[in-house]
């Protein structure tokens, strides 16, 4: 008698093909991977056959998905920006109503991905290849930082309209703040420095009450 066929084993579709969940962690293992390789060897010595070996995977693979160097390393980039990003629906969520309690933690959380690996990582890559690739650094912009200025803009203006606080142009103020809070620390980190937690809080603490000093109405 013949015996059935075993059934596929769990996680791998027929024939032994990827699942399209295990294809998707691959794609985005490979993006990974290279990321790496260009930080560490920069665009100009980085090769396809250097990511393939990092990766474990043929080269054919990778030209299968992109057609060139240039476009692995946008694609990189852009899943770097991906992630770095916060979301403009969970920037929502931290508005108290408080204005003060509001910013703090707006810049705590805009802060927190800022200096976090991926935005450490992120923040390397465009700096190096800025001159090279400088529409990345602005899609960087517009889909990171932008929003976060126009949220924090929705919330000084309607304090403005309520009377607490005197602005004129929330979306500049907005802009000035973020580097006021931000600026600082991020900017450490690209060099090596070690943030203390506590006294991060503190600093920002201190920046949001010297901005709505400099804001409130006189």
């Amino acid at each position: 008698m013949v015996n059935p066929p075993a059934p596929a084993a769990a996680g791998r579709s027929r024939a032994g093909r990827p699942t399209r969940e295990q294809a998707r962690a691959r794609a985005e293992e490979l993006l990974d991977c290279a990321l790496e390789v260009f930080l560490d060897r920069g665009y100009d010595h980085a090769t396809i056959d250097g990511i393939a070996a990092t990766a474990g995977m043929a080269k054919r693979t990778i030209y299968a998905q992109y057609t060139d160097k240039e476009a692995l390393f946008r694609a990189a980039v852009q899943r770097a920006i991906d992630r770095w990003v916060v979301p403009v629906d969970e920037l929502r969520a931290l508005d108290t109503g408080d204005l003060e309690e509001t910013l703090i933690a707006v810049a705590s959380a805009r802060l927190q991905t800022a200096v976090s690996p991926d935005g450490v990582r992120l923040q390397r890559i465009l700096n190096a290849e800025a001159y090279r690739f400088p529409d990345l650094s602005r899609t960087a912009y517009e889909q990171g930082t932008r929003p976060v200025v126009r949220f924090i803009a929705e919330v000084l203006a309607r304090h403005a309209a309520a009377g607490s606080i005197a602005v004129t142009d929330p979306e500049l103020i907005g802009t000035s703040f973020l580097s006021l809070v931000i600026g600082g620390p991020a900017h450490g980190v690209l060099w090596g420095a070690v943030l203390d937690n506590d006294a991060v809080a503190d600093r920002i603490r201190l920046c949001v009450r010297l901005f709505l000093d400099g804001a409130r109405p006189r």
